[in-house]
C-alpha cells in the first residue's frame, strides 16, 4: 500500500473550508503546472490529506485528480462535498457514499428516442467495508447533534453529469429517473474523479452531504442554509473515513512476524498445561487447563489488557521527558489511552471493539515513534482479534 497522504478533492470553495477546518498547520504545495494544494494532518492525530479544489464539472475534476495522483501517490483520494437528493428518503444533511458512480451522459439519440449508454466505476472493496463499519459506529458526527437530528449515512449510486439538475419534471430528470432509478444523488464531478482514480490505479471514494432535492429549490434560502451543514457532515465522515485509512496503513506496514499471534495465524509451537504436566493434543479439548501458544502462560483476559495499557502509559511518559513526543501529541495520546482503558474495563459485547477503535487512533498519534509502534503494534491486533 502506498505511503503517501489521503487525497481529499471538492469542487467549490465551501467544501474545501470545511474539510480544511478540520487539519492542522496545513501548508500550500505547488504543481509544477500552477494548481494549488494544502497538506496538512488532521487534528489530533498523525496522518497527513492533501486538500485541492477541482472546480466545477467532470472534466476539471478528472484533471486534477490525476495531478494529485501522480504529485502525492495517495492511499486513497476521496471526493468530498454536497450533492442533491434524488428521493425523498435522503435527507437534507444525510451523507451518501456511493457504491458506484454513473456517468450519465452517455447514450445514442435514435428515431425513438435517447438510449443510455452510461460508465460506471465501483467503490473500491477495501474502502467501502470500512465505510460501512463506520457508519455502524456512528460516531463521527457532530456530537451536539442530537439523536433524532444526527445525520446518517446512506450507501447507494452517485449520478455524475454536465449540467445543473435542478428539477424533478424535466425531461432529463424523468429520463434519469427511468435509467438510473437506484441512484440516492446527483452531482457533477464524481465521475471525473472515478475515472482519474481508475486509471492511475488509485482507490476513489465520494462523499456528499444532501444540501437539496435537486427539484427546482436550488439557490432558495433553504438551500443556501443547509449548503454549509451538508459541506460539513461530508467532511466530518471523510475526515474519520481518513484516520482509520491511516491506521491500516499503519498496520500493514508492520511485519507480520511482530503481530500477536490470534486463532486464525497459529504459531508454529503449542504447548498445553494441564495439572502441572504437559500433554499433546490431536483433537478434542483439555478440561481444567489451559493453552499457551508461543509464549509461557500468562494470565488472559481484561485485567492483564488493563495491566499492559498501564504500562505503556510508562514508555509515553519516558518519550514525553526525553523529547519524542511533544506536549500537544502526548496530552491527546493520553486521552486516548484513558478512553481504551475505559472501554477494556467494560464488559460488553462491543468493549472490544471500542478499545481497537481507540488504540488505532492513539496509534496514529505515536508513529513517529518507532519504539512506541512497535510495543503498540501487536497490542491492537491482539485486542482487534477479541473484537
Amino acid at each position: 500500500m502506498s505511503k503517501g497522504p489521503v487525497v481529499i478533492l471538492t469542487a467549490l470553495n465551501l467544501e474545501y473550508q470545511a474539510v480544511r477546518q478540520k487539519l492542522a498547520s496545513p501548508q500550500m504545495h505547488r504543481h509544477e503546472r500552477g494548481t494549488r494544494f494544502e497538506v496538512g494532518t488532521v487534528q489530533g492525530a498523525s496522518c497527513r490529506v492533501a486538500l485541492g479544489l477541482t472546480s466545477k464539472g467532470n472534466h476539471s475534476a478528472a484533471v486534477i485528480a490525476e495531478r494529485a495522483i501522480q504529485e502525492f501517490s495517495p492511499v486513497a483520494v476521496l471526493f468530498v462535498g454536497v450533492a442533491g437528493a434524488l428521493w425523498d428518503a435522503t435527507r437534507l444533511g444525510d451523507v451518501v457514499m456511493a457504491s458506484h458512480v454513473y456517468a450519465y451522459h452517455g447514450g445514442t439519440s435514435e428515431d425513438d428516442g435517447l438510449k443510455a449508454r452510461p460508465r460506471v466505476w465501483e467503490a473500491p472493496h477495501g474502502i467501502s467495508q470500512l465505510a460501512s463499519h463506520l457508519a455502524r459506529l456512528d460516531d463521527w458526527a457532530d456530537p451536539a447533534s442530537s439523536p433524532e437530528d444526527a445525520p446518517q449515512v446512506r450507501f447507494g449510486a452517485v449520478a455524475a453529469g454536465e449540467v445543473v439538475q435542478n428539477s424533478r419534471i424535466s425531461a432529463e430528470a424523468k429520463w434519469i429517473r427511468q435509467h438510473y432509478n437506484d441512484a440516492l444523488a446527483i452531482e457533477m464531478e464524481a465521475a471525473g474523479v472515478a475515472q482519474a482514480g481508475h486509471l492511475n490505479g488509485a482507490p476513489v471514494a465520494i462523499i456528499r452531504g444532501i444540501s437539496d432535492r435537486a427539484d427546482g429549490t436550488k439557490n432558495s434560502t433553504d438551500d443556501r442554509n443547509w449548503q454549509p451543514q451538508a459541506a460539513a457532515n461530508a467532511a466530518a465522515f471523510a475526515i474519520r473515513l481518513v484516520v482509520e485509512l491511516a491506521a491500516e496503513q499503519e498496520e500493514d506496514s508492520v511485519p507480520r512476524d511482530s503481530r500477536a499471534p490470534s486463532a486464525d495465524r497459529p504459531g508454529r509451537h503449542v504447548s498445553n498445561t494441564a495439572n502441572n504436566s504437559t500433554v499433546g493434543i490431536m483433537a478434542g479439548s483439555v478440561t481444567g487447563g489451559s493453552v499457551h501458544m508461543n509464549s509461557a502462560p500468562q494470565e488472559s483476559g481484561p485485567m492483564n489488557l488493563i495491566a499492559t495499557l498501564n504500562g505503556f502509559r510508562g514508555s509515553l511518559r519516558r518519550h514525553h521527558v526525553e523529547g519524542a513526543l511533544d506536549e500537544d501529541t502526548y496530552r491527546e495520546a493520553l486521552a486516548d489511552l484513558d478512553s481504551a482503558l475505559r472501554s477494556a474495563g467494560e464488559n460488553t459485547p462491543d468493549s472490544s471493539k471500542r478499545t481497537t477503535m481507540t488504540l488505532r487512533r492513539l496509534r496514529g498519534l505515536v508513529v513517529e515513534c518507532p519504539a512506541l509502534m512497535a510495543e503498540l503494534a501487536p497490542l491492537v491486533a491482539t485486542v482487534g482479534d477479541r473484537a
